[in-house]
């Protein structure tokens, strides 16, 4: 079979084995050939939290952990950032390649065209106790979405899939902002669709009426980078939910509702959130060395640093620091960027974190942003959710797409009570 192969001897048996490699990977059915005797099942991996298997082959996003390298579709993650703005990217993603300036214009125009949302959302939003946490409004609203637009059921037409793209993109930030205006009792702002992406969200949730109010443009466009950097992530939990919930061929709102659940957890979309209260606690500048023996001595967590992919410095991160610095300028200063900034520099020189691999990710300026930009802490998981959409949505199509994807089915080991008869209740 060549070179590109695995040998496998199975000691139970003495029988060896020849598994085919490609791009670096084994097929988990090529293990099924490998018993014990013929009325064995076949050898299984076991992975829990898939932490070495592949569950697709995609031509998204690239990640390169130990260099800190993040892609999209091959383009670096720095010049998208720097040059691009969100929407663009969002169309690089589901379309594949950058667009020139007539499809960008035509990209925006369709977006735009979809930012109203429908009454029977604007009734569902109203109908939620003030206190209620955004995130579940709008996982509530999305998976509504799949009642009101019957049509997206049918996710083998790809005109139909197309426009669910653009209602999902175009309608996301008006849920939010209709969320929080209801949160805070306030008349619900109509999208303002000269505006960008950015500067319309921030719009309908600042606008209160003033003849000469604009949007701050160092605002939307910190926005902007900020929904660029977490537009895709390659399979990450809530990735991976929408790829498995929209393996069932279920309709893209339903799959997107999931997705945003599995985001709503603290260890994923609030983890910006958990930094946030982490300085806070730590209070003043001069709280920073006694708050890192702490951490060492294992009395403390250091949050926003650290990532299950990144062994290098998340290359977000670098980018988030330097439009903090834009965005506070902008803003009232914060005493919790100058707590984060010492805290930055203390661990990247302290033995004991560059040791275990421990550098700041995009949570762990990101929050402080927000705070900046005055989006309540509960809001922050939302956030990352509107840009995301455009990820979930491009991963869903690749996935529908691919010859090689079933309905998600993962396999178990079983370890509980073998076979016994049952005993009738009175004998018990």
């Amino acid at each position: 079979m060549g070179n590109e192969t695995l040998t496998v001897t199975d000691n139970r048996t003495g029988k060896t084995y020849e598994l085919p490699i490609e791009h670096g990977t084994i097929r988990a059915t090529d293990l099924r050939q490998i018993k014990a005797d013929a009325d064995d099942f076949g050898l299984m991996s076991y992975d829990p939290a898939y932490m070495n298997t592949a569950e697709c082959k995609s031509t998204i996003t690239y990640i390169d952990g130990d260099k800190g390298i993040l892609e999209y579709r091959g383009y670096p993650i720095e010049q998208l950032a720097e040059h691009s703005s969100y929407l663009e990217v969002a169309y690089l993603l589901i379309y594949g390649d950058l667009p020139n300036k007539e499809r960008l214009d035509w990209w925006r125009n369709r977006i735009s065209r979809h930012t109203f949302i429908h009454n029977n959302l604007v009734e569902l939003i109203q109908a939620f106790r003030y206190d209620a946490h955004p995130m579940g409004i709008l996982i509530s609203c999305v998976s509504a979405m799949s009642t009101l637009f019957p049509e997206a059921k049918d996710v083998d037409d790809p005109a139909v899939r197309e426009k669910q793209i653009w209602r999902i993109i175009g309608q996301v930030p008006t849920i939010a902002a209709y969320a929080y205006r209801n949160r805070i009792g306030r008349p619900f702002n109509q999208p303002d669709n000269s505006l960008s992406y950015t500067a319309n969200l921030l719009y309908m949730m600042d606008y209160m009426n003033q003849r000469d109010y604009q949007v701050n443009p160092v605002l939307a466009k910190a926005l902007d980078v900020l929904f660029i950097l977490h537009a895709d992530h390659e399979q990450n939990c809530s990735t991976a939910t929408m790829r498995g919930v929209g393996s069932s061929r279920v309709d893209p709102y339903s799959s997107l509702s999931a997705a945003t659940a599995a985001l709503y957890g603290p260890l994923h979309g609030g983890a910006n959130e958990a930094v946030l209260r982490m300085l806070q606690q730590i209070g003043n500048v001069k709280n920073v060395p006694d708050f890192i023996d702490r951490v060492k001595k294992g009395e403390g967590r250091l949050m926003g640093f650290g990532h299950r992919v990144y062994k290098n410095y998340d290359p977000r991160a670098k980018i988030i620091r330097k439009v903090a610095y834009e965005v506070f300028e902008a803003t009232a200063s914060n005493p919790l960027l100058e707590i984060a900034v010492e805290l930055e520099r203390i661990a990247l020189q302290d033995e004991y974190f560059i040791a275990r691999k421990l550098y700041p990710n995009v949570d762990f300026y990101s929050g402080l942003i927000y705070q900046a930009l005055g989006f309540p802490i509960e809001y922050f998981p939302f956030l990352f959710a509107i840009p995301r959409a455009a990820g979930w949505l491009t991963q869903w199509l690749e996935m529908l797409d691919d010859p090689e994807q079933k309905i998600m089915r993962p396999r178990q080991v079983y370890l509980g009570a073998a076979r016994r008869d049952y005993v009738p209740l009175e004998q018990r």
